[in-house]
């Protein structure tokens, strides 16, 4: 079985939700707080283990300053946790361009040619989070360390769910399982339609023939647009597509203002450096 060494971090998305300040900043800039999105991925990815990060971005985002060693500004900040500054210094980074905006598949397409085994996809604007730590004490995400971990245990691709309240359903892809199989996935249903209250969340990993697929089955002549759903649905009809439940974990979507609004707030309450202050100042506000 070929190890997991390389990760796609999938940032090629134009941000028009997040309108005026994505036409400025890349939404995979903006800070949860204090961390980059783009920051919480690349710790993500390290922590499971790859040796590569690749990039998908647009010819008209310039993700540049998020790569750069600022170690040298540490001193300024000596409170503050050194890898922060570093991100991408001690991991080989690739930058790939996504021209047209034909799915994610596509996207990932983009980089595999330089891709020869398993790997990982990180959706840019999701943000998945088991430790709330602050930037003196940062604790990277292990998120994509459980999806490693479960490959090398069934040598079978996975995605990872998590639940939503029934309300939101119709905002997700919801799955139905078997165990630990997806079965099937219900694009955006109904409350009633909906299999259950688990959904894909942005994170998957994918094993090295889905560039055949990509290439010569799932094609954007035949599908309109590459989407990586038909690759889903071909192992949950074949060998088999294991859904991995993040228990514990906090989903966050820099995509839309509201959600990132909401993000900000819980993850503020569970820092242990602001919940504490937090948490009187906002009681106190809404009284």
């Amino acid at each position: 079985m070929q190890a997991v060494e390389d990760a796609l971090i999938v940032a090629g998305g134009l941000g028009t939700r997040m309108y005026p300040v994505s036409a400025f900043l890349s939404k995979e800039s903006l800070p949860l707080i204090d961390i980059p999105v783009m920051i919480h991925l690349a710790h993500e990815a390290k922590a499971a283990g790859v040796k590569r990060i690749h990039i998908i971005s647009s010819p008209n985002k310039d993700l540049s300053p998020l790569l750069k060693d600022i170690s040298g500004l540490h001193s300024n900040r000596p409170e503050l946790d050194k890898k922060l500054f570093s991100s991408f210094s001690d991991i080989e980074v690739k930058v790939h361009l996504q021209h047209q905006q034909l799915g994610l598949g596509d996207a990932i397409s983009c980089a595999l040619d330089e891709i020869t085994g398993p790997f990982l996809v990180l959706l840019g604007d999701n943000v998945i989070l088991d430790n709330h730590t602050s930037t003196k004490n940062f604790i990277p995400s292990n998120a994509s360390k459980l999806l490693v971990q479960c490959f090398e245990e069934n040598n079978l691709p996975c995605g990872a769910i998590l639940p939503v309240e029934a309300e939101e359903v119709s905002n997700y892809g919801v799955v139905e399982l078997d165990g630990k199989f997806v079965r099937n996935v219900v694009e955006k249903p109904n409350i009633e339609d909906a299999p259950s209250n688990l959904v894909l969340c942005g994170r998957y990993l994918f094993t090295s023939e889905a560039k055949d697929l990509l290439r010569n089955v799932y094609t954007a002549e035949k599908y309109g647009e590459l989407q990586s759903i038909e690759l889903q649905k071909h192992w949950m009809h074949g060998k088999g597509f294991i859904g991995v439940k993040l228990e514990g974990f906090s989903w966050y979507d820099s995509g839309n203002p509201y959600s990132w609004l909401q993000a900000q707030v819980d993850h503020a309450l569970e820092r242990p450096d602001y919940g504490e202050n937090f948490r009187s100042w906002l009681q106190s506000r809404l009284n």
